[in-house]
């Protein structure tokens, strides 16, 4: 199977935003670096658990440094750029800190998906795999400022669907 890895070392911009009405919002992570330009379509729930860990991370960086990452929102351009053409949804992100360069990297993982009619076609019989699968592997390498502007975008955009949760398309059973 194609395996996609990129690396964008340093990224120019990284954004969280949403394509569609509340509801049916199709949530993306962006970056870019020059002419190039990725796109990745995350989950709600991915981008509020991103923006939570990079805050926990952020936040044990300046103190362990005893320095302090400020971010306005409204001096930042946090928009989605054109053309968004995903290279591929998610299946798990992490974060690293790399000190030389004073960078985080965001390691993002493609979201493989393989039904029984698939593993016939490619060869793949009961636990043994001949044909190894590898997921594509996109990194972003950011500054603090860049990361903690990404945290504060995410959880502004989660927050900005629908009020009520009940009508968030899923069953949810309430006790009183």
């Amino acid at each position: 199977m194609a395996n996609v890895e990129i690396d964008l070392n340093p990224v120019d911009f990284v954004t969280i935003g949403t394509i569609g009405p509340k509801g049916k919002r199709v949530f993306y992570l962006q970056a870019g670096y020059q002419k190039q330009l990725i796109s990745l379509i995350v989950e709600k729930e991915q981008s509020w658990a991103l923006s939570e860990a990079i805050k926990e991370l952020i936040d044990d960086l300046d103190e362990r440094y005893e320095s302090r990452t400020e971010v306005d929102l409204t001096k930042i351009d946090m928009d989605l750029r054109e053309p968004i053409e995903p290279v591929f949804r998610v299946s798990q992100m992490g974060l690293g800190y790399d000190e030389d360069q004073d960078k985080i990297v965001l390691v993002a993982q493609e979201l493989v998906v393989v039904d029984a009619e698939e593993d016939e076609e490619i060869g793949v019989i009961g636990d043994s795999d001949p044909m190894e699968i590898n997921p594509g592997v996109v990194r972003l390498w950011c500054s603090r400022n860049q990361m903690r502007a990404l945290s504060l975008q995410a959880m502004e955009i989660v927050r900005s669907g629908r009020a009520d949760p009940k009508q968030n398309g899923r069953l949810v059973y309430y006790w009183t």
